[in-house]
């Protein structure tokens, strides 16, 4: 019961933050698909091998992407901007 009432604070917490931010005037920052660097089971949704998060099998398959911070993609190993050719 302690744990389940931690992680219900913990939440509020994050989520009253977030939007504190947001009124504050902070942006959120740019994001962008970066293609051929997610983990086996890490990817995001919607690519050419499946249509569900978690859904790419090996590492850093070229199709599987994520969404990264504008900027990021072109500092990783094997990152590309633009998904495969089909």
């Amino acid at each position: 019961m302690k744990k389940a009432l931690m992680l219900a604070a913990a939440a509020a917490i994050v989520s009253t933050s977030a939007q504190a931010g947001h009124e504050m005037g902070h942006a959120p920052k740019e994001k962008e698909k970066c293609y051929g660097v997610a983990k086996g089971g890490k990817n995001d949704c919607g690519w050419a091998g499946g249509s569900c998060a978690g859904s790419a099998k090996n590492d850093a398959e070229k199709g599987a992407w994520l969404l990264l911070p504008k900027g990021l993609c072109d500092k990783l190993a094997g990152g590309s901007l633009t998904a495969p050719a089909k």
